[in-house]
């Protein structure tokens, strides 16, 4: 049985602890709790549901007062206030915090359309990731509606569970080695797109100036990578905070429950991302004319 006396302790869960996307967001969380007098636990699960089921029940038992999880599969409810950062499942009682992901892919077809990119290849997250298949719906919806196309030979696949440029280096490497022709990479994290900087690179071609890349969350590696990655910005810390907050004012009932806290992304235009080759331009071109002619309403971002 839970004790009534108040512990002050919040349990989060993580699939992992390496550098990167969910450390930048617990430090968020870390930061809000420490300044409101409270105390954490950090479980990890590697995306096991077993370790989902097993660590929120260690948590709970060893006086968590409330439970925050990333990028976690949760799967009912709790008997404690609960936040999720990238859940997006509703469940009664947790509140999401969730990027527009819609946005996201906006502002990131919309920059490479406007340097002429039409041959894009586009990551798709791994399974097990919470973002990902809404990450996946909004560029599918948004490629869609610009008429840019989205070739199912262009289309890769995550599977690996590691938060590491390696994740990326292999599928590129892969496309390259089959001479498939391309201008431009959106990848499905920062650390796949320093991967997939890595492995053209190595195949001899330039970033930006054959291919270009963009990543996503704008991990503090971002910014110092060689070339400097152009990415769709989460402000991961401030998602950590606002979960914590969320569910601090719940322990507190100092504000109602709320099912979903959607954030905006932001597009931060670094030196991995240039305008396409002067073919793949004409070949753009030549696409919206034709599409102009279908009746088809093509979006021009102008060139760069």
């Amino acid at each position: 049985m839970r004790q009534n006396r108040r512990t002050l302790a919040v349990g989060i869960m993580v699939p992992e602890l390496r550098d990167g996307y969910h450390t930048q967001v617990m430090s968020g969380i870390g930061d809000q709790l420490m300044e409101a007098g409270y105390f954490y636990f950090i479980a990890h699960h590697r995306h096991r549901k077993d370790l989902v089921e097993r660590n929120s029940r260690l948590l709970l038992s060893r006086g968590s007062e409330a439970l925050i999880t990333i990028d976690t599969a949760l799967e009912h409810p709790f008997p404690v206030p609960v936040a999720a950062v990238a859940g997006h499942r509703p469940i009664r009682g947790i509140t999401n915090v969730v990027l527009n992901h819609r946005l996201a892919a906006e502002h990131a077809l919309m920059h490479l359309h406007s340097l002429g990119h039409r041959r894009i290849v586009f990551m798709r997250g791994q399974p097990f990731s919470s973002d990902s298949d809404d990450r996946w719906r909004g560029i599918s919806e948004v490629a869609r509606e610009m008429s840019i196309p989205i070739d199912p030979k262009l289309v890769v696949q995550l599977e690996r569970d590691i938060n590491s440029p390696e994740l990326g280096y292999p599928v590129i490497q892969r496309l390259l080695a089959a001479r498939t022709r391309f201008t431009a990479v959106v990848a499905f994290n920062d650390m796949s797109a320093i991967g997939a900087i890595r492995a053209l690179q190595d195949f001899g071609l330039s970033v930006p100036l054959d291919v270009s890349v963009i990543g996503f969350d704008d991990i503090n590696a971002a910014a110092f990578n060689n070339p400097r990655l152009t990415t769709i910005r989460q402000p991961l810390a401030q998602m950590g905070r606002i979960a914590a907050q969320c569910v601090l004012n719940r322990l507190h009932a100092s504000e109602p429950f709320r099912e979903k806290i959607t954030i905006e992304p932001g597009l931060i235009v670094r030196e991995s991302t240039h305008a396409a080759r002067s073919w793949e331009r004409s070949e753009g071109r030549k696409t919206s004319r034709t599409a102009h002619k279908a009746g088809v309403t093509v979006i021009d971002a102008g060139r760069a």
